[in-house]
């Protein structure tokens, strides 16, 4: 799930190199995640790694990634979170470089629901631990947060709504830049629409994770063998 999670966002921009942190908690408290070194269009099965909360690995082949700090935090904090995502997209990282939430102008920029808010104090690379506990800190319950000079971070219960959240706000950026950039104002979509779009956390629109992992077993059929 989390290398086929990697291939599909890759393809929706997710893709600022190796710059990018999976990670999915398992009952023992462990954490399955992606390693250093391989981009997610490159990421297969057999590189999943497996941490402890101390960052140390205990299964697999390849090293942590660096920033790995951030996601450790988040597990210890929340136990409502099983799957998370850092990464540095281009429309995600435009508006946490503003320090602003974007505006929800239309259904797409709604899916997956769950609230968004701007972590606006950039102390520092959150490889080091102190200020990954910070960030965390300043996210609180949030389930998505732009983290102001660094990237966009998606949290959720499974792969499904992380999927879904995550593509969701990269659209959401984008249209709400072009928005901007074209003058208008006032055009959000209502609350009570946005709630019935972003219901369920990931399972509001059954289908959709189930078609973009199609594609990634149709370009590469032998990804998860």
């Amino acid at each position: 799930e989390i290398v086929l999670l990697a291939r599909t966002l890759w393809r929706e921009g997710y893709n600022d190199h190796l710059a990018d942190h999976i990670t999915y908690k398992l009952g023992d408290g462990t954490l399955l995640c992606n390693p250093w070194f391989l981009l997610w269009n490159e990421f297969r099965a057999d590189d999943v790694i497996c941490i402890d909360l101390d960052g140390a690995v205990v299964e697999g082949g390849w090293p942590a990634p660096p920033g790995i700090p951030l996601h450790l935090a988040l597990h210890r904090a929340r136990d409502d979170v099983r799957v998370a995502l850092h990464n540095h997209s281009l429309w995600g990282t435009v508006w946490a470089d503003m320090r602003r939430v974007p505006p929800c102008h239309d259904q797409s920029s709604a899916l997956g629901g769950g609230e968004l808010v701007v972590v606006d104090e950039y102390d520092g690379p959150v490889n080091d631990p102190d200020l990954a506990r910070r960030a965390v800190k300043r996210m609180g319950d949030a389930d998505m947060a732009l983290l102001a000079g660094h990237g966009v971070f998606v949290t959720g219960r499974s792969v499904r709504a992380v999927h879904q959240r995550a593509v969701a706000l990269e659209w959401r950026c984008r249209v709400a830049h072009a928005v901007l950039v074209a003058g208008a104002v006032g055009t959000e979509i209502p609350g009570e629409l946005r709630q019935r779009f972003g219901r369920s956390d990931g399972a509001g629109f059954i289908g959709f994770w189930e078609a973009m992992v199609r594609q990634e077993l149709r370009a590469d059929p032998d990804l998860l063998s």
